[in-house]
């Protein structure tokens, strides 16, 4: 008999000191009557005892067994599971190493939630850009890794392309971690439709083939690194004196840079090898190309490598002027 309502609810307590009213249970631990109820009617916190007119008490170990279920309760552990505790069939100990790895899960999926609307309302989405981005970013780092795989096997697949700089491309995969800054979400993205654009693959295609072509001439892969740098130094230094593409300084500058390429190659300047210095600098100079690995260093918290693209754009201008 229990009717509903305890009449002892505002009691202070019952006549055995050692027994507690819902009301006084409720005072002690913070709880609310009716949470305290729910707790008794499930068995969860049975009651001690009860008074001749039926209505239930409580004693000390009620009260320590109902602390512990508010504890689990506020640390997400669900009903069922309390139960189990209390009736001795797991431990706490195992009950929050299981709770602390879905919370571990729950913080991750949260952290990359808060990354990907920061990071929509950074570059002002729409709904379906919105939704793109939260599947994108949401992949694990094998389906990450898939979707650039699957982009170089397409663009280097059945070639015989320098191995070391294919190796380098399969090592450097994307690596989005549990805590994503907003650029790196936006990175990934920019990335992921990057790689899947059938014209970007294309034009990778182009530069692996050429690169495959290159394999059978005198060329050096050891001196593309030096050659770059020379390169950089030089037009960088010609743009910075503002010399034009179109001057006869810069006509001077592309002798010497032609020069060093001859000698790569294993070949002598004339026209031409510079109408075929011209085609392979137009190939191998994108910017999306740069860009990969610009979207790459972000992801992965890398250095972002500066940009070549001006210093190529001016070389290749003024090649193209002096190509004979």
């Amino acid at each position: 008999m229990d009717g509903g309502n305890d009449p002892y609810t505002d009691d202070d307590r019952y006549a055995d000191d050692e027994l507690y009213t819902i009301g006084e249970l409720a005072r002690r631990t913070g709880l609310p009557v009716k949470t305290i109820r729910f707790y008794s009617d499930s068995g969860v916190v049975p009651p001690t005892a009860r008074t001749d007119a039926g209505y239930r008490l409580y004693d000390l170990n009620a009260l320590a067994r109902l602390d512990l279920v508010r504890t689990l309760r506020e640390l997400g552990v669900d009903l069922a599971t309390v139960q189990r505790v209390l009736d001795r069939e797991v431990t706490v100990s195992e009950v929050a190493a299981a709770h602390a790895e879905a919370l571990d899960a729950q913080i991750s999926t949260l952290r990359l939630r808060r990354a990907v609307m920061r990071a929509v309302a950074k570059r002002g989405s729409g709904p379906e850009e919105m939704e793109l981005m939260h599947k994108l970013a949401k992949l694990s780092d094998e389906e990450r890794n898939r979707i650039v795989i699957d982009f170089i096997e397409d663009t280097f697949g059945g070639l015989d392309a320098n191995p070391e700089f294919v190796a380098m491309m399969r090592s450097a995969m994307p690596e989005l971690p549990d805590d994503p800054a907003p650029e790196q979400v936006d990175a990934w993205v920019e990335l992921a439709e990057l790689v899947q654009n059938p014209d970007f693959r294309a034009r990778i295609r182009r530069m692996a083939e050429l690169q495959a072509s290159e394999r059978d001439t005198g060329y050096q892969d050891g001196l593309h690194h030096e050659l770059t740098e020379t390169i950089r130094t030089k037009v960088e230094n010609a743009i910075a004196a503002g010399q034009a593409p179109e001057s006869a300084e810069a006509s001077r500058v592309v002798d010497e840079l032609i020069a060093a390429y001859a000698e790569a190659f294993g070949s002598t300047d004339g026209p031409e090898f510079r109408r075929a210095m011209l085609h392979r600098l137009e190939v191998g100079s994108d910017r999306d190309a740069e860009r990969y690995w610009q979207l790459l260093a972000v992801i992965n918290g890398w250095p972002v490598p500066p940009t070549l693209v001006p210093v190529f754009e001016w070389f290749i201008k003024a090649l193209r002027l002096n190509a004979g």
